[in-house]
């Protein structure tokens, strides 16, 4: 018996040996198995997160955009297959120093602003219009949140058992660049089936199945992201995508050069033959350079708001026919950073650093362009029709019809009107406008150069003579006068021809006024005349003036632009048709009518004309509206542009103190508008008050009363 209970207990302990070994076995397996997932699990979630961040493509076309993707997705993988049994911190450590490593290529060696760029890259891509320049300081984004996204997934992926966890962060990245590509070339339909099928993949790993299951579930998810490529773009989707660029703040205007482009004009024909640029170009043009829309009664500038771009430039109002026209300028000797180009600009290529105007098309450098230099333009010129242009209407725009105060005003408009007597139609009198300069002064490149109200005062009553800078400034002043959004274009003129190139001097600088009209844009207008006459023009030019008087020939013939009026007949007596009372009754009836008119406006003018300056929209109106009213309390009705040392200089030492105070305010508003409070607006009203009242202290009664019948 002690023999059978030994052999038992030997066949025990075979069986537990043999269990011993089979568990031993079976983990083995179990290891060997996930030895093969966690890396092939790890490469999956870096694969996810380089195809997310490939969805910024929309915004960074070319192969730019793999330098800052690809080490940011594959790195944290890396980190995380090499420390996952290490503590988290070590591996966030490893990984921000390799984010900072990855840099290195986007700005071809260490930047200390990287962090900076990182924080400031979301609201510069949001003033950019797409493509973005693949500059490092924007592309540093995608970086960052590439490597985010991929850190924080690789981690999830090692150190948990959650099945897709670790794509969420790649999905947000995917999701932050949809919003940003919104007005991009291309679709991100292929990356979205991309990721579908990359996550798919993930979570059949992340299951424990057998591989077998992956060699079948890969096609399935294959092909349903085949099928939602070809059904997505057929969907009727309705609404428009949310673009975050409507509601960014652009850049404010700011001042390009030192010297604009239309104060170089007198200078450039003084040196007719200096080689600026040449065109390479399928037909002859007019070569844009700036685009002037502010006037302050001194000088041009522009409001334009440029924001940067890696080539393409917005469409226009015209969306009718075009003409397509590839240009290839190179650069000899302009100077600035002004790029010219044919209306409109639609692709630059060549130029690092490039702005744009949305509004005007105007197109900048960020430095000057060395000289050899070049870049390719293709411009879409507008063709409308003569029905099209027949029915033009200029649109409403108050500041592209602003005129600064000043009397020259009165002379501008009634040149103006005296030029336009008898048309009817907006385009009419801008062409009858064209043609009243190009008759009644003469060119000459010897005439003062300037572009101040006085300037333009001395060339349209006395000298009758000037440069494109003063014709061209004059007619957008006096189309204003008339209610025409006008702006002025500072360019050249197509160039001497020569093998296939034009060749553009200095002597070929043109200034021309443009006019807005609804849906047709911006259109053009020449009031230069020639050198030896009006009909002395170059090509674009003498185009534009046949098409503008055959246009008008079509309004003449149509008799729409003749207003008809009546005369009245006489009778065979003599006597003017009709009865009615005697002559010196409807005199007296009429005079007393007139002095209890005038007698209301001498009591309520100067009422109205002060509750209306008190009650201006806005605090910045109102703090204007006190010191024009001062200027007429102190007797200088019409000189509010005097300083405040030039006002104070004419008045008593009490008031002094009042004015200084006002006039600090003032000055405020006229720099710094979007500044001014509401209790700025009251100080300025309590002082021009109590200016008010010294005032009246100090005249006589019957002085006041005297200056109140002259409305003074």
């Amino acid at each position: 018996m002690p023999g059978a209970h030994a052999a038992g207990g030997a066949v025990q302990g075979a069986h537990a040996a043999v269990g011993a070994v089979q568990g031993i076995l079976g983990q083995e397996g179990r290891d060997e198995t996930a030895l093969w997932r966690r890396p092939a699990g790890l490469a999956l979630v870096a694969a996810i997160a380089g195809t997310a961040g490939w969805g910024f493509h929309r915004v960074f076309p070319g192969t730019e955009l793999l330098v800052a993707v690809v080490p940011a997705a594959t790195a944290p993988a890396v980190v995380a297959a090499l420390v996952r049994r290490r503590p988290l911190w070590l591996a966030l450590t490893l990984d921000l120093v390799l984010w900072l490593a990855g840099t290195v290529p986007l700005y071809k060696g260490l930047q200390p602003t990287v962090f900076a760029d990182a924080a400031n890259s979301w609201p510069a891509l949001l003033t950019t219009l797409l493509p973005a320049q693949p500059e490092p300081h924007l592309l540093v984004l995608v970086h960052t949140l590439v490597w985010a996204a991929a850190t924080i997934g690789a981690e999830t992926m090692a150190r948990t058992r959650t099945r897709i966890a670790a794509a969420v962060p790649a999905l947000l990245v995917f999701g932050a660049a949809l919003l940003l590509g919104v007005d991009g070339e291309g679709s991100n339909l292929p990356v979205a089936g991309a990721l579908f099928v990359l996550i798919a993949a993930l979570a059949i790993l992340r299951e424990d199945r057998p591989p077998v299951w992956l060699l079948a579930g890969m096609p399935a998810a294959a092909a349903l992201a085949a099928l939602a490529l070809v059904v997505g773009p057929l969907l009727p989707i309705a609404a428009r995508p949310y673009n975050p660029r409507d509601d960014a703040d652009l850049p404010p205007p700011v001042r390009v050069d030192s010297v604009s482009p239309l104060d170089r004009v007198s200078a450039w024909l003084q040196i007719p033959d200096r080689e600026l640029f040449t065109v390479k170009a399928d037909k002859p043009l007019n070569w844009r350079l700036a685009v002037l829309d502010r006037y302050d009664g001194v000088r041009w500038t522009t409001g334009a708001r440029f924001q940067p771009t890696g080539g393409r430039v917005p469409e226009g109002d015209w969306t009718g026919k075009v003409d397509v026209v590839r240009q290839k300028v190179t650069f000899v000797g302009l100077p600035g950073t002004w790029l010219p180009a044919a209306e409109r600009p639609e692709q630059v290529s060549g130029v690092r650093g490039l702005v744009v105007d949305p509004e005007s098309g105007a197109l900048l450098a960020a430095e000057r362009p060395a000289k050899g230099t070049g870049y390719e333009v293709t411009s879409r010129v507008p063709k409308p029709t003569k029905d099209e242009l027949l029915a033009a209407a200029p649109v409403h725009d108050p500041g592209l019809t602003a005129f600064p105060a000043g009397p020259q005003q009165r002379l501008f408009r009634k040149l103006a009107q005296e030029a336009t007597k008898g048309a009817t139609t907006p385009i009419t009198q801008a062409y009858r406008l064209q043609k009243y300069l190009r008759t009644n002064a003469s060119y000459d490149v010897t005439a003062p150069p300037g572009h101040s109200l006085k300037g333009l005062e001395f060339f349209l009553q006395t000298t009758h003579r000037g440069t494109s800078e003063q014709f061209a400034t004059a007619f957008a002043l006096m189309a204003r006068t008339l209610g025409l959004p006008s702006r002025v274009v500072v360019g050249f003129r197509p160039g001497e021809a020569s093998g296939g190139m034009y060749h553009v001097k200095s002597g070929h600088v043109l200034a021309w006024a443009e006019i807005k009209f609804d849906k047709l844009g911006w259109r053009p207008f020449y009031p230069t005349p020639g050198r030896s006459g009006a009909k002395d023009d170059h090509d674009v030019v003498s185009s534009a003036i046949e098409e503008s008087e055959e246009l008008e020939g079509e309004f003449t013939r149509g008799g729409s632009d003749r207003p008809k009026t009546s005369q009245p007949q006489a009778t065979g007596n003599g006597e003017e048709p009709g009865s009615g009372p005697a002559m010196w009754v409807v005199a007296s009836v009429a005079g007393g009518a007139l002095l209890a008119a005038y007698a209301c406006v001498v009591v309520a003018l100067p009422w109205w004309r002060r509750r209306r300056r008190r009650r201006a929209q806005g605090p910045e109106q109102r703090v204007l509206g006190a010191w024009r009213q001062t200027c007429d309390d102190l007797g200088l009705k019409g000189e509010d542009a005097l300083t405040a040392a030039e006002v104070v200089a004419r008045q008593s030492a009490e008031i002094s103190p009042h004015i200084l105070a006002l006039a600090e305010i003032s000055n405020f508003v006229r720099y710094a508008p979007d500044a001014v409070t509401e209790d700025a607006a009251t100080e300025a009203w309590q002082r021009s008050d109590a200016i008010r009242g010294a005032v009246r202290a100090r005249t006589p009664l019957t002085t006041r009363l005297l200056n109140r019948l002259l409305l003074r």
